[in-house]
């Protein structure tokens, strides 16, 4: 009997996983062997080009460029691993209640319209107010934000696999619903999760640049993507090297984890 032929990742998935995997050991372990900290001010030459000394050179207040982009990685890497798994955790909760039936259904979906119905920079400016600025609100409005698609996408794989024969023969042979959601259908359930949870950290990185942006996120003197991003405006025309860490290293985390959900997703639609 000949086995399937074993899949292989395709190249876009490889470099994506690559740049990823660079960008955040960069950020991680660079830093403690990096002359220049992300609030140090190193240069009596403000928006100095870059050099041997700064790579990226230093902004207007003379700080390093490379350093403060490094800074703000980490806390891109910092919203998407706290925010991410509790959107998961608490979507999936509510998506498993909300399959149950349709009285738990109801209330669920109606709560999921309301989250979906304020665009995520309106919860950011709510959730500030109440916490702060700062990384915390960041991070419960991302959380916030994404709970709902995962609620709903779970539901819909839950209730896709009920539907299925092996489900069926399964409760016939008097299968307990607890083993059969633990040993059958949440596994299959996983596939969807994992395409999903891809979107969520692009979503993280997009929603704290532009929470960061609007003075939301890390407040002065730390650095995030946003913040970077905003204050080059001012110098665009003077330094416009400036801006191009900040823009290459958002775009390249949405890119990358984009792509690695459209590759999973592809992936699920062929099985």
């Amino acid at each position: 009997m000949t086995g399937s032929p074993t899949r292989r990742a395709s190249p876009a998935v490889l470099l994506s996983l690559g740049l990823l995997a660079v960008i955040a050991l960069a950020a991680l372990l660079v830093p403690p062997f990096y002359p220049h900290g992300a609030t140090e001010l190193v240069s009596e030459e403000p928006l100095a080009a870059p050099s041997a000394g700064h790579p990226l050179g230093t902004d207007e207040l003379g700080r390093d460029l490379l350093a403060r982009l490094l800074a703000g990685v980490r806390v891109s890497l910092l919203v998407i691993v706290a925010s991410v798994p509790l959107s998961l955790v608490v979507g999936g909760l509510l998506g498993l209640f909300s399959s149950a039936g349709r009285w738990t259904d109801t209330p669920v979906q109606r709560v999921f319209d309301v989250v979906l119905a304020f665009p995520a920079l309106i919860l950011g400016l709510a959730f500030a107010a109440l916490l702060g600025v700062g990384t915390g609100a960041v991070i419960v409005t991302v959380a916030v934000a994404a709970t709902p698609m995962f609620g709903r996408v779970l539901r819909g794989a839950v209730r896709s696999q009920s539907a299925r024969d092996y489900v069926l023969s399964e409760r016939v042979l008097g299968v307990s619903t607890a083993r059969l959601y633990l040993r059958h259908i949440l596994p299959n359930c996983f596939d969807v999760l994992l395409v999903q949870t891809a979107l969520a950290c692009s979503t993280a990185v997009f929603l704290e640049g532009g929470l960061s942006f609007l003075g939301l996120g890390v407040p002065p003197p730390d650095a995030s993507l946003g913040s970077l991003l905003n204050s080059s405006l001012t110098f665009l025309t003077s330094s416009p090297f400036y801006a191009v860490g900040p823009l290459v290293v958002i775009s390249a985390l949405v890119l990358c984890f984009t792509l690695l959900a459209d590759a999973l997703n592809r992936n699920l639609a062929e099985r």
